[in-house]
């Protein structure tokens, strides 16, 4: 579990670095399907975490806002699993007044978070 949390925390660096890239820059804002902001510094920071969390352990699923839909079907079965928020505070990202995170969690026994870091790219404070 200790080793977990060293890889989680670089993960979150690494899905910063590539919200902040998109942070300098001017980008286009898209509407989900529920109005809710979505940027390409979502979608990056998304498999920039998908990725890297399969590496720490492939066999724990991700579920990530930006991911795609699983039913609570198959979701009811999973013992454990990965809940991410790749940005945290869209709204504000758009905004660009630096107050957003990144958000990653191991959910254990379907509903119990057993470890979890937040990271603030502007700041760069981690929680």
């Amino acid at each position: 579990m200790n080793t977990y949390l060293f890889d989680l925390f670089h993960v979150c660096l690494d899905a910063g670095k590539e919200i902040m890239n998109v942070y300098q820059q001017d980008f286009e804002v898209e509407l989900k399907k529920d109005n809710s902001p979505l940027t390409i510094a979502d979608t990056r920071a998304h498999h920039v975490i998908a990725n890297g969390l399969k590496k720490i352990d492939s066999a724990i699923p991700v579920l990530s806002e930006e991911g795609t839909e699983i039913s609570y079907q198959e979701r009811k079965e999973w013992q454990q699993f990965w809940l991410v928020d790749p940005l945290d505070g869209t709204k504000e990202f758009v905004k660009k007044n630096g107050e957003f995170t990144v958000n990653i969690a191991l959910i254990k026994g379907g509903k119990y978070p057993a470890l979890g870091v937040i990271y603030a790219p502007p700041a760069m404070d981690t929680f």
